[in-house]
């Protein structure tokens, strides 16, 4: 019965060290004998039957489920010995491919998100409980790829990083008109209402964040210049000078690309500045893993900049800005998973065990893929007009100079309205 997965292991795991006891107790190693160890025990057959048809979806399922346990190294470490060598292959097995080819003819179905089914699928991750994401986010709850100006960088100070470098690039001057645009616990809205002066409309699709990120705005005395609001993108109607979205637009889908940028030129005034935050599938269009929609983000897809750029260039808009950030996400992963590492027992009694393994597993897949498996993330900025800006990017950082002298002044932002 292991011979299945007997044959895909041979076929995949060339370098690395892994070692798997089937069922019946027999030892079968894979690899080179190099790198970190690692021993899964298979459980039941029918366990290793289906991660050799299904790897995608089945070694998740199977590590929540129990189908197998870790003897030796941790998920983290099988998923990178497994991510290393995938990389490395031409030819995967035959029913992965037909798997993947029928998962990206699907996908224009699986991520079709009017509205109302949006909201939905918003819910089902973003409106877990807030003790959750404390247990392993910065204090600011920013649930996006921080920006880590140095090594000697921690989360919170990468995460200020990352909202300092998007207001740059934005060029806010004080009293402008600013939509965030999925606009989640209210940290990047609140950061551009204090520190730029603007006056900023957020809007989510998550109840938790909507009623914590209006809380955070009542107690820190901006509620007159940021208001967010439970609401569908679609259906605001008034112009702003500025527009930006960040982690948002993977859940946009990939058949509302054309929706998203003919709204977002409706919503943008005639010299208006946009920036687009998203992770980017490196290596071309793709499909979402099977795992990730069933239980992370479902309706959910990664873009490739060749699906994004054309709909920009249809919609009558100009691309001033591409910035790739390339490790930055891994890092940003790498902390939230020793975060959660860290705050395991107190996951267990907010949710179960079989959750905790399934955030385990989330967080390390996804490291995994950013470092092994091509993602990383852009910045996308775009205007109507090509001379609102100015002509070199000299301008972002003397923006960031600026404005890191002013957040010396003002105390830095808490998720908890109440700390």
């Amino acid at each position: 019965m292991y011979m299945l997965l007997d044959r895909a292991f041979k076929m995949v795991v060339k370098t690395g060290a892994l070692t798997v006891i089937s069922a019946d107790g027999k030892p079968h190693a894979y690899g080179d004998g190099r790198g970190t160890p690692v021993t899964m025990r298979m459980t039941n057959d029918r366990a290793a039957r289906r991660i050799a048809i299904d790897a995608d979806l089945a070694i998740g399922e199977e590590y929540m489920n129990g189908g197998f346990v870790l003897e030796k190294g941790t998920i983290y470490d099988l998923l990178e010995l497994l991510l290393k060598n995938a990389g490395s292959i031409s030819d995967y097995p035959p029913v992965a491919q037909a798997l993947y080819k029928m998962r990206v003819g699907l996908k224009r179905l699986d991520q079709y998100n009017p509205i109302g089914k949006a909201q939905a699928n918003v819910a089902h991750h973003y409106d877990l409980s807030g003790k959750l994401y404390d247990l392993f986010l910065d204090r600011d709850r920013q649930y996006s790829c921080a920006y880590f100006e140095n090594d000697a960088a921690s989360l919170e100070d990468a995460q200020l990083a990352k909202k300092r470098h998007l207001a740059a690039k934005l060029d806010i001057k004080p009293g402008m008109k600013v939509l965030d645009i999925g606009s989640g616990w209210g940290g990047l809205g609140l950061y551009l209402a204090e520190i730029c002066g603007a006056d900023v409309t957020g809007v989510t699709l998550s109840e938790e964040q909507h009623k914590l990120s209006n809380e955070r705005a009542q107690q820190r005395g901006v509620a007159d210049h940021v208001k967010f609001k439970l609401l569908d993108y679609r259906n605001l109607d008034q112009k702003f000078d500025r527009i930006v979205s960040v982690g948002m637009f993977e859940h946009v889908g990939v058949g509302h690309y054309k929706e998203f940028f003919q709204k977002v030129r409706w919503l943008l005034k005639d010299d208006g500045v946009a920036a687009l935050h998203s992770i980017n599938r490196s290596d071309g269009p793709g499909a979402t893993s099977a795992w990730i929609k069933k239980y992370i983000f479902p309706g959910g897809y990664i873009p490739a900049l060749s699906e994004v750029l054309p709909h920009i260039e249809k919609n009558g808009l100009y691309v001033t800005d591409i910035e790739i950030l390339r490790l930055h996400y891994a890092k940003t992963l790498r902390e939230w998973g020793k975060r959660f590492h860290d705050n395991r027992a107190r996951a267990e009694e907010i949710y179960d065990e079989r959750f905790c393994k399934m955030w385990e597993f989330y967080l390390a897949a996804s490291e995994c893929a950013f470092r092994y498996a091509g993602m990383n993330n852009f910045q996308i900025q775009f205007v109507k007009d090509q001379n609102v800006l100015p002509l070199t990017r000299g301008y972002i950082e003397e923006a960031e100079a600026r404005l890191r002298a002013l957040e010396e002044k003002r105390p830095r932002l808490k998720s908890i309205p109440a700390e």
